[in-house]
């Protein structure tokens, strides 16, 4: 009971921090996302109003804009979170305090996580309220949301622990921006966030489908659509996997971190 009180109060903390600084939560999590998809809406309206476009492997004009909105919920509910605190706590010397205090680091990152998700989700509520009445998104089911809403959840998981991972590293470098830029373009390219997977080639695709990547935002997105073909119990259980291969390595990078954590910056 102790220590849910703990995670309890950690997550209402960090839920009044985050939104203590709301242009800080705006520029940072919200507007890149937003500025991304309208980028992507303007390009695809423009291609479908070209003399002679009506189908891009199989998707129409409004196929293709309703896979851009639920690629914008899907990147608010799954790859909004970033390690950047994480790295100036370990660069700051702050990580110390929780080396002797009982609520341990990884639970405080973690529960931290976990109120960062349900502003998150909020968010994306929104959106999708506000794409439904403005008539943008033109089909939704309920069931489909729910499944895609538990989707979200699994691979938000997944995209936390690279992200702990990467902030992990700065006990051995300085800055780890560059590594956090670099795993989310590679993210966003292999995820089908530029483009759906049907556009990629055939040997990729199936190579793909043993990564994490295609289930970061394609297949979370079929879900939301309706039209995802493949096995949900077969893309979970891959995300699953690779979890808990990031969990094993996230320990050994901790334990041999913390053997040359001199708590510089104190």
């Amino acid at each position: 009971m102790k220590t849910l009180m703990k995670w309890l109060a950690t997550m209402r903390i960090s839920w009044r921090k985050q939104l203590s600084y709301k242009l800080n939560l705006l520029l940072l999590v919200v507007g890149p996302s937003v500025v991304f998809f309208f980028v992507k809406y303007s390009l695809w309206t423009a291609i479908f109003s070209m003399p002679g476009v009506a189908k891009i492997q199989g998707y129409d004009r409004s196929g293709m804009l309703d896979y851009q909105i639920w690629s914008l919920i899907v990147a608010f509910l799954v790859q909004g979170y970033n390690s950047m605190n994480l790295s100036e706590d370990i660069r700051l010397g702050r990580i110390s305090a929780f080396l002797v205090y009982p609520f341990g680091f990884w639970s405080f990152q973690t529960a931290s996580f976990l109120a960062f998700q349900g502003i998150q989700l909020i968010t994306a509520l929104v959106t999708l309220g506000l794409m439904v009445l403005g008539g943008f998104l033109s089909h939704w089911e309920g069931p489909h949301l729910l499944s895609g809403l538990l989707f979200c959840g699994v691979a938000s998981l997944f995209w936390y622990q690279v992200s702990y991972l990467i902030g992990l590293v700065t006990l051995w470098l300085e800055e780890t921006w560059v590594l956090r830029v670099m795993f989310a373009m590679v993210a966003q390219f292999l995820s089908g966030a530029f483009l759906p997977l049907e556009m990629f080639p055939e040997p990729l695709v199936h190579a793909l489908r043993w990564t994490p990547f295609p289930y970061l935002t394609y297949a979370p997105v079929k879900v939301f659509m309706g039209q995802f073909a493949d096995s949900m119990v077969f893309a979970l259980a891959i995300l699953g996997l690779w979890i808990g291969i990031l969990a094993l390595v996230t320990q050994v990078v901790w334990r041999r971190g913390m053997r040359l954590y001199t708590a510089a910056g104190m």
